[in-house]
Order: structure tokens, then C-alpha cells, then sequence
């Protein structure tokens, strides 16, 4: 019998993922959507015309799910997954976690009060590229991890988040949280080790300043994308409200005394991510993050710059994020029906919320470095027992 899955949200990412989950006769398939938009409702009809559509959670709840896929604006993921999770589901809940500290300590605390599974989706940890620089770190090429660096060159940022309710801090934070959450998961999950402390500057730089506004209620991203809209600063029709940077770097240091950073440019005219890991034998780095970008690895001395002395090329994938989306669907609906280790990890996703929001914090006030609180101790060896099934794999 197929696992019964209930959608709550069916925005563009959701429409993905919902898309690959939906596998009827194959194991799951979609019989309830919760939207709250009448377009979102009308694409759930479309797309499952054998599912209840609601814009009432309690509705959706009462279906006889097994599963639930969260795909919400990011600061209500609280208010739909705890239901979800106390009406004895097992739930997807997209990344970033939350939208505060808080909120995911009481997500965490849900799931560890009723015993409902939880699954957060970071779907970087199944991207090729990023699974090939853990391995070759995990074999001891670079010998031991001291230093992780991140550039993110987000040339996608002004139509992605700049155009809806992204751009607003009260709904997103900021972008080192709802954007960045992806690679501070990813740096503390190469380095073995999450952030005890933040420091962070970060300004809007380009996007304040163009004038041309509107309200997009009603759209979805797909609706305005398109490459030609550039250069940056002759973008049309932004949020009528921009309170988030749209350039930001931050430092941190992680409990194994690794120091990492992680920059991030929402106006650069490329779209991709580079990583720059070294060890006490050597570095690694990436050179694209796509099917057939290669990594770079350097285990001898040299008098200046030269070539690596491995290269690696990223492996080839298909589907959304180098193969990574339906990697982790497929992880989330065997987990979902058999429990088990996962390469995700609820504990590391709230550290990067965590480390997202008080990095934002420090910018927002004088630069100082912050202290991260730590997972509740009860909490964090619960979920801990399946990292440590993790880690033996």
C-alpha cells in the first residue's frame, strides 16, 4: 500500500518536490494538499485530482496520513509541522528549519515528545559535488580539517528573493539564514563540527536603491525569472519592502577550533558556489558545482600556483540540484516508512538556523561576535543516536 502524503504548501518549491514524492502504485502518492492561495489550490486540483484540497490544516490532518511535506513560507514552518507532528506523522519540513531559534527548538521538542519522525530538507548533502569533497576529506587526503571557506556567488538573487516576501526580514530574516542555511549545514558537515560562535557584517548594497516596486501577490517566482533581467541595478518590479542585505560575510568558529567564513553576493553576474577546504596535508576546492565541474586537490608543496595534484570530476546526476532533489525524496520517503540513519540531521539543521540568525543579528547590531546557544542536551542525545548510526556508515 502506498504511504499517504499531505502537502501543506504548494509553492514553487513544493510543486517540485510534491511532483517527485507523488509515486502512486510505487509506494506514496499525494491524497491531501493544504494551500491557502486559491492559484495554489487550483495547481493542487490540476496535478492531484484524486486528493482533498484545503486551506484548512486541521482538514488535512484528519485524512489518515501517514506523512506530511512542509513546503509553507519559511517563518509559519512551526505552526504546521508541530501539528503535523503531534497528529503522529512523519515530516518533511523544507530548509531552512525555522525562522528562529525558538521555533525549531520547539520543532525539535515535538518530534522528541511524540516520537513522530523528522526530516529537514537540506538537499545539498546529497549534491555530488558536495558528497565528493566529504569523501575525499573522509579518506584522509587533506589530513585533519582546520579551515573551511565559502563564496557564493548568487547571480539568481535579485529575481529569487528580492521580488516577494523573501526581502522582508520579518518574514525571512535575512539571507544568511533562508539562503545561507544550505552552505553553513554543508561547512559544518565537512568540518565535522558545529559553530559555537558568529561574527557577521553585511549591508544592501544594490537593491535598495532601485525605485521600480510592486506588489506580487498572487505570482510565483517562474512568473518574473529570466536572464535577461540585468545588470542588477535596472531590476524591475522588486518587493515593495527590502529590509535583508544583499551582500554579507561572516566568520565562525566551530567546537573542533575549525575557523571557517562563508560570503555571499545576491548582484554577481555568475550563479554557483565555491568551496575551499584545508587540512594539515594538503586543500581541496571546487571549480563549478554542476555535473562534470571538477575538484581540485592539492597534496604538495609548491613554489607558487600550479595544477592539483588530483582532480576529481563531479559525477553525473539528473534531476533538480546536481540529482540532489530526488536523492533526498527518496531518503525521505524510506525514512518516513522505515525510520533509520539519514544523511540529513535535525540537530545540524537547527545549529544552521542558529548560526544564520545570529550571524544576521551581528550585522544588525555592531559586528561583535555572538555565542551560539547549543541544543537542548535531552534533545540532542535523542536525535544524536541516529548521527552516531550516521557516522558509523
Amino acid at each position: 500500500m502506498d504511504l499517504r502524503i499531505g502537502i501543506i504548501g504548494l509553492g514553487m518549491r513544493g510543486t517540485e518536490l510534491a511532483r517527485d514524492a507523488h509515486r502512486p502504485g510505487e509506494g506514496s502518492r499525494v491524497v491531501a494538499v493544504c494551500e491557502v492561495t486559491e492559484r495554489g489550490r487550483a495547481a493542487a486540483a490540476s496535478n492531484y485530482p484524486d486528493a482533498v484540497i484545503t486551506d484548512d490544516l486541521d482538514e488535512l490532518l484528519a485524512q489518515n496520513l501517514d506523512a506530511a511535506m512542509v513546503f509553507t513560507p519559511d517563518d509559519v514552518h512551526a505552526q504546521t509541522a508541530i501539528p503535523a507532528l503531534e497528529a503522529g506523522l512523519a515530516v518533511f519540513s523544507e530548509k531552512p528549519l525555522a525562522t528562529s531559534i525558538a521555533d525549531c527548538d520547539a520543532i525539535l521538542a515535538a518530534a522528541h515528545r511524540t516520537g513522530s519522525r523528522l526530516y529537514v530538507g537540506h538537499n545539498m548533502r546529497h549534491m555530488p559535488v558536495i558528497t565528493l569533497m566529504r569523501d575525499i576529506i573522509a579518506r584522509g587526503t587533506i589530513g585533519e580539517v582546520k579551515a573551511v571557506w565559502c563564496r557564493h556567488f548568487v547571480g539568481h538573487g535579485g529575481d529569487y528573493y528580492f521580488k516577494d516576501w523573501h526581502a522582508e526580514r520579518s518574514k525571512s530574516v535575512g539571507m544568511l539564514l533562508q539562503k545561507g542555511a544550505h552552505d553553513i549545514d554543508v561547512i559544518h558537515w565537512l568540518a565535522g563540527a558545529y559553530s559555537t560562535h558568529v561574527q557577521a557584517m553585511g549591508a544592501l548594497a544594490v537593491y535598495g536603491d532601485v525605485t521600480d516596486r510592486r506588489d506580487r501577490a498572487g505570482e510565483l517566482m517562474g512568473d518574473w525569472f529570466s536572464l535577461d533581467n540585468w545588470p542588477p541595478t535596472e531590476q524591475t518590479g522588486l518587493n515593495p519592502v527590502i529590509d535583508i542585505e544583499d551582500i554579507s560575510q561572516m566568520n565562525m568558529r566551530l567546537q573542533s577550533g575549525v575557523l571557517a567564513s562563508y560570503e555571499q553576493c545576491h548582484f554577481t553576474p555568475d550563479y554557483w558556489r565555491n568551496y575551499t577546504v584545508i587540512g594539515t596535508h594538503g586543500r581541496l576546492e571546487n571549480f563549478g558545482d554542476e555535473s562534470g565541474s571538477e575538484v581540485g586537490v592539492w597534496t604538495h608543496r609548491l613554489a607558487g600556483s600550479g595544477a592539483p595534484t588530483e582532480t576529481h570530476v563531479v559525477p553525473e546526476a539528473e534531476g533538480g540540484h546536481g540529482g540532489a532533489d530526488s536523492l533526498m525524496i527518496d531518503e525521505f520517503l524510506r525514512f518516513a516508512c522505515e525510520g533509520g540513519p539519514t544523511t540529513t540531521s535535525v540537530v545540524a539543521a537547527r545549529n544552521a538556523v542558529a548560526t544564520g540568525v545570529l550571524a544576521t543579528q551581528s550585522i544588525r547590531g555592531n559586528g561583535s561576535t555572538v555565542a551560539i546557544p547549543p541544543v537542548d542536551a535531552a534533545i540532542a542525545a535523542y536525535f544524536d543516536a541516529d548521527d552516531a548510526a550516521r557516522a558509523a556508515q
